[in-house]
């Protein structure tokens, strides 16, 4: 293995201790791991479900699959959409020696050069994953969809589910969108294509639906870097109609599920986006493109702004993205009961919203997974509400920390390519303005780092020329200054 990559890994193992988190598995976790021999077998509650034409939407290399889809269009023109989550709860059961390692992580954590995963491969890749021509157990969404997008029912069950075709984002998306051929596979199982174009049409009948009542048109704007052959790559995440597709549906299950626990009086782990306390400057960087918001936070208006521009200047929409992500704030994990008042998700314009559909590479998402399971089967909440509110916190905070080891491994990676070009000038935008200093992020190279010498009025949104003033790749430091 090459020497920069080992670097980056020993490096990565480093900082995830820092950040207290664990980059091993205990000796308890492995000798559990040990006597898992096999994929959880069907129980009295799992009904059969493996004749759908369920297939799996993911990127290229991965290997976790959380979620299989499967959709069937009515006559009326109605939809019905199916999602299946894997049942992790099945092989790992809640305070086991792996139970507890996920309880500590809480996330799967992922670096350029190595993944921390929250569950031992032989696990999340495996035994747990919803793989191609494997039999697995699900948790199970069926959700009928009106002819407007509105949810108008919707069930949970377990079930024992078989993934017939493993598909990927770009191809499936390429396909849709009219722009690339029918994916091989597509074309291999009968009755699939005819499932993918009502799945799409649902899909997109759901993102008009949440974009009506103030769902924001949002595209993730951080760079993947990553090594190939001891090299950084940069690649920004595509976003076509194949990842419309699970975005919407997976979405549609969390809101489900937390209406489902609403009803039955559970209290649960939310996740929620809360209204900007950054408004302002939203207004601000509006107003500087010709539009004007309103002076509180209207998540309709925002997004009619944000449609306009992603038309009006579709290049510089990912840099757009970036600067309201950044002035939205962070989500966060928060309990509520039946008697709260929703805090709801500002982005995603819901006030009924919970992690649910991840669970092989997130803690919430088992955590509610077994909440669900108790209350399909008629049993005790698993998490007492005290619990609850203890690991709503930890889990925030964990998340957190998890994407600082994220960003500071992807600095450092962005250190190692930007090095040969110390005292270049660059183009680029100002990312964030906090009382530890003020970012920007390059346009090409899409890379982040902090202004060391420039003037202090600058805002987030604002267009700068930079100079690589230094950088160091142990400390994750990229440093320019203000031309």
């Amino acid at each position: 293995m090459h020497k920069k990559k080992i670097d980056l890994i020993r490096l990565a193992e480093q900082v995830m201790y820092d950040k207290g988190l664990e980059p091993k598995f205990s000796d308890y976790a492995y000798i559990q791991l040990k006597e898992i021999k096999q994929p959880a077998s069907a129980s009295t509650h799992s009904k059969d479900l493996r004749s759908l034409l369920w297939c799996s939407i993911d990127n290229d290399d991965s290997r976790d699959l959380d979620q299989l889809t499967y959709g069937e269009c009515q006559k009326n023109g109605k939809k019905i959409l199916w999602v299946a989550i894997s049942d992790v709860d099945a092989l790992v059961p809640k305070d086991s020696p792996i139970d507890e390692h996920a309880k500590i992580n809480t996330t799967s954590v992922y670096t350029p050069a190595v993944i921390f995963p929250m569950l031992p491969e032989k696990l999340s890749t495996d035994l747990t994953s919803l793989n191609e021509g494997e039999d697995r157990l699900a948790i199970v969404f069926k959700i009928l969809i009106g002819e407007e997008g509105e949810i108008e029912e919707g069930e949970i069950f377990e079930a024992v589910v078989r993934n017939h075709a493993k598909l990927a984002y770009p191809s499936l998306g390429s396909w849709l969108e009219g722009q690339g051929p029918i994916p091989a596979k597509v074309k291999e199982v009968g009755g699939l294509k005819e499932s993918l174009l009502c799945q799409h049409k649902a899909a997109q009948l759901l993102k008009k639906r949440r974009h009506l009542v103030g769902a924001l048109t949002l595209q993730s704007p951080e760079a993947e870097a990553k090594m190939a052959e001891d090299k950084v790559v940069l690649r920004i995440p595509s976003h076509n109609f194949a990842d419309e597709l699970i975005e919407n549906f997976m979405i549609a299950a969390n809101f489900v599920m937390a209406t489902k626990f609403r009803a039955s009086g559970i209290p649960s782990l939310r996740r929620v986006v809360r209204v900007p306390k950054n408004w302002d400057r939203i207004v601000a960087v509006a107003s500087s493109l010709g539009t004007n918001l309103p002076k509180e936070p209207d998540s309709k208006s925002l997004d009619a702004f944000l449609i306009k521009q992603q038309k009006r200047d579709p290049t510089s929409f990912l840099d757009l993205s970036l600067v309201i992500i950044k002035l939205l704030g962070r989500g966060e994990y928060i309990v509520e009961t039946k008697r709260d008042k929703p805090v709801g998700h500002f982005g995603l314009a819901l006030s009924e919203y919970i992690h649910s559909t991840a669970p092989n590479r997130r803690f919430p998402d088992l955590i509610s997974q077994r909440q669900c399971k108790a209350l399909l089967r008629s049993k005790k909440n698993p998490y007492s509400l005290e619990d609850l509110k203890i690991l709503s916190a930890h889990c925030t905070n964990q998340e957190d920390a998890a994407k600082k080891v994220e960003r500071h491994l992807n600095k450092s990676a962005g250190a190692l390519l930007l090095k040969p070009r110390l005292g270049e000038i660059f183009k680029g935008i100002i990312t964030g303005v906090t009382s530890h200093g003020i970012w920007a992020r390059l346009f090409d190279p899409p890379i982040e780092g902090k202004i060391v010498e420039g003037p202090s009025h600058l805002q987030v949104g604002d267009r700068v020329t930079l100079k690589l003033v230094n950088v160091d790749i142990l400390k994750g430091y990229i440093n320019f200054s203000v031309e």
